[in-house]
């Protein structure tokens, strides 16, 4: 820096102090990303991604951490300044301040980066921290506040990452698509690759009609013509919601209990050769479209027998046991489950235990088309916080399918979107309440949240390890979505350098990350005692447990400049020396 620059240069810093002093909201902060301080012993590397050209680069450094002293910016009080290569000392009375050293700085390929002597700066916070803001000029960008924890003898560090509210696909989650009747209209492998690639799709509805085999096994070209469709969807890319039915009328024309189960032992082994790629699979079978209304074998137009309701919960049973464990079926109404298996919500203790209730979660194909949904409910005031705490744990999904304004308008659809946790949601109808949704600004909002959208916060990471000793982490994750993840997921530590990659298990389930919750995952991970020493890069990967060899099926995280979608993992913006 020059000391004598220019004066229009000085009143911008000025300018600058001028507005937060009088709280003027801060400048927009997307050039800056990626924020971290790490140290050893003697010394401290702060760092940062940016965007564009700026000439200027800094650091202010609160060594105090009182925002009354030193100079004012970003809601610190700057005791020292790093920029570009050089390091002052604040003088005090504004924009004053006296160089101390050049330091080690490094600016090129968007990326900042200092490594300064710790006694340069003194440590006279308890317990020697340190309040952080970061900045280039021009155009001006502002980074929020991160605060730096010291650590004694060569590691910590601290890195704080940028929310991002863009739309992206993400497995097992969002808006889907039926376009047809599965066991006729073939999947279209390029249709499938641009449901996900040009309009963030990843899922896809697969209702498959076995209208000829009411009174026969299950033919060889329809199973054919499953595995075909689970092959195109999982080339793709993509997951399927699954349903089997007999016919499309309100006629009931389906098959008796027996047949049914019989079928479903032809299915068990597609179901379980394809689980990879079934995101979820609903009751269907039972009346038009397999929506447990209109049936000539198991009760017709809601009235249901006990017999009948035997007979629907042999379905059901039969399902659960030919359905691979890791996947969840879903009730057409919640006074299904609760008349077949009691009326006591799923409790978290019960969650993910593989239970049929922790497995039956729900589907409304109504969603907000009237009082009731079309009959999707019988009590409104029971089923509603019945439902509520179901679906906590539970798949949710459906489609709307009337306009009903005002019930069906953004309000609505965005408080019961939220309060049922929903993950997944038709695009294709009905066409009149989602172009409502458009006009009333809340669908872009919709495909976001469907689902789980979990986001960086903030990471603590050593600076050195040692082959063979531990490395401790803590991560914190929000999920801003509307529901956790319903199928298992891996969780893993991922070490890079060059070509080697090492996987390091972590312990948490991504499932019991609630919606609206932070988690903070924090423990020590055993490095291999035959890795190289080196310098690692850090990074987080949440992979299918069944495709991880596939990038498109892990789980991407909403932040800025993490995602690497050619190895599906999330950077971490961090490295570590490993000796």
């Amino acid at each position: 820096m020059r000391f004598l620059r220019a004066t229009a240069m000085r009143i911008l810093a000025i300018l600058a102090f001028l507005c937060a002093s009088m709280l003027i909201a801060a400048p927009a902060q997307a050039a800056i990303t990626g924020q971290s301080a790490t140290n050893t012993a003697t010394t401290v590397t702060y760092q940062f991604a940016y965007t564009g050209s700026p000439a200027y680069a800094r650091v202010y450094i609160d060594t105090d951490r009182d925002p009354g002293t030193g100079f004012a910016q970003g809601g610190v009080g700057a005791d020292y300044l790093l920029e570009n290569a050089g390091l002052y000392r604040h003088n005090g009375g504004g924009w004053s301040w006296t160089p101390v050293s050049p330091v080690t700085y490094s600016g090129s390929g968007g990326t900042a980066r200092w490594t300064i002597d710790r006694a340069g700066i003194g440590e006279s916070a308890t317990p020697n921290d340190a309040d952080l803001v970061f900045q280039v000029e021009a155009p001006l960008e502002t980074s929020a506040k991160l605060t730096h924890v010291y650590s004694g003898g060569g590691s910590g560090t601290t890195v704080t990452y940028t929310p991002s509210t863009a739309a992206f696909a993400n497995p097992d989650r969002g808006l889907y698509h039926h376009t047809g009747d599965c066991d006729k209209n073939d999947f279209s492998l390029a249709t499938l690759q641009d449901y996900r690639a040009g309009q963030h799709i990843s899922l896809v509805m697969c209702v498959f009609y076995l209208s000829e085999y009411r009174d026969a096994p299950i033919g060889q070209a329809a199973l054919d013509q499953l595995q075909q469709q689970f092959a195109t969807v999982r080339a793709a890319g993509l997951k399927m919601i699954l349903r089997f039915a007999y016919t499309a009328s309100t006629d009931g024309a389906d098959a008796p209990k027996d047949r049914v189960l019989a079928h479903l032992d032809q299915l068990a082994p597609y179901l379980s050769a394809n689980a990879d790629v079934i995101h979820v699979m609903q009751a269907g079978f039972v009346g038009a479209w397999g929506e447990w209304y209109y049936t000539q074998n198991f009760g017709n137009a809601g009235v249901v027998s006990a017999t009948d309701w035997a007979n629907r919960k042999a379905v059901t049973d039969k399902i659960l046991s030919v359905l691979p464990s890791s996947r969840m079926v879903q009730l057409r109404t919640p006074a299904i489950k609760r008349t077949m298996y009691g009326t006591a919500a799923l409790s978290p203790a019960q969650a993910h235990g593989g239970s049929p209730q922790a497995r039956l979660g729900h589907h409304n194909d109504c969603f907000l088309a009237g009082p009731d949904d079309y009959g999707t409910y019988t009590d409104p005031a029971v089923e509603y916080p019945y439902l509520e705490a179901e679906t906590t744990y539970l798949a949710m999904g459906g489609e709307t399918c009337n306009p009903n304004p005002p019930r069906s308008d953004c309000p609505t659809a965005l408080d019961e979107l939220s309060r049922f946790h929903w993950t997944y949601l038709n695009t294709d109808y009905h066409t009149g309440v989602l172009s409502g949704w458009n006009s009333g600004g809340c669908l872009a909002e919709v495909g976001r949240r469907l689902g789980y959208r979990l986001t960086l916060q903030s990471g603590t990471y050593p600076a050195t390890a040692t082959r063979g000793g531990t490395l401790p982490v803590s991560i914190t994750i929000k999920n801003e979505g509307w529901a956790a993840p319903v199928n298992p997921r891996n969780l893993e530590l991922v070490l890079r350098s060059g070509t080697a990659t090492y996987r390091l298990p972590l312990s948490g389930d991504p499932r019991k990350w609630l919606a609206g919750t932070t988690t903070t995952l924090s423990q020590p991970v055993t490095l291999p005692a035959s890795m190289p020493a080196g310098s690692y890069a850090l990074l987080l990967a949440l992979p299918d447990p069944q495709l991880g060899s596939r990038p498109e099926y892990s789980i991407r995280l909403a932040n800025t400049g993490t995602w690497e979608p050619g190895t599906g993992l999330n950077n971490l913006l961090h490295t570590i020396t490993i000796s």
